[in-house]
């Protein structure tokens, strides 16, 4: 595989990876009943939002080079009621739609990167979709991580450089040779603020 589509895939994986430990890591600060409050009745509890993107991703993953990204069977309306009752089940999808899109990922290589996939008809190039995709959990894990944050107030672990240590973070970063890495690789081994 070129270097381009092997540095890419690998830095997109990286990249889900992270988000998916943001959400854990917010999952690891609530209590079950946290992952059901909803700040008023037009917000989406984490659960809710949860069952939204286990749904989202086995309709876009599965069957990714062969199908379109919008399945028949997909129940879209559904994933934004509160069907998931405990975290045992809301784990069980998280971990079932992440699953689902790795092994999606895994399916990418130099004989099919150029060919064309759709979500609901409409053509993407494989990059484009994996991109779109990526945004879409970004932008919902956000959400997640902010409604942790609020529920959790003055007791929440930043996930990311706490208020008042950046200066604190970037002596160090600045005090390390120049290297090769990712940018998540610190994050995935452990919270930056260790």
């Amino acid at each position: 595989m070129k270097n381009f589509e092997r540095n890419y895939l690998s830095g997109l994986r990286k990249q889900f990876e992270y988000y998916k430990l943001l959400g854990e890591r917010t999952f690891d600060q609530l209590s079950e009943e946290d992952l059901f409050w909803r700040y008023n009745e037009a917000s989406n509890s984490i659960a809710v939002m949860v069952n939204h993107l286990w749904g989202n991703m086995m309709s876009r993953w599965t069957e990714f080079l062969s199908s379109d990204g919008e399945k028949s069977w997909r129940e879209r309306d559904l994933e934004f009621e509160e069907v998931i009752k405990s975290k045992k089940e809301m784990m069980l999808k998280w971990e079932e739609g992440w699953a689902c899109l790795y092994q999606a990922l895994d399916s990418v290589n130099q004989g099919n990167i150029d060919q064309m996939v759709y979500i609901r008809n409409q053509e993407h190039s494989i990059p484009e979709a994996i991109n779109r995709q990526l945004a879409h959990y970004a932008y919902h894990i956000g959400q997640i991580v902010y409604v942790g944050r609020m529920i959790r107030d003055q007791h929440w672990k930043s996930l990311s450089i706490p208020k008042g240590r950046s200066e604190n973070f970037n002596r160090k970063k600045f005090s390390e040779e120049k290297h090769r890495a990712h940018f998540t690789d610190e994050f995935l081994k452990q919270n930056p603020e260790s």
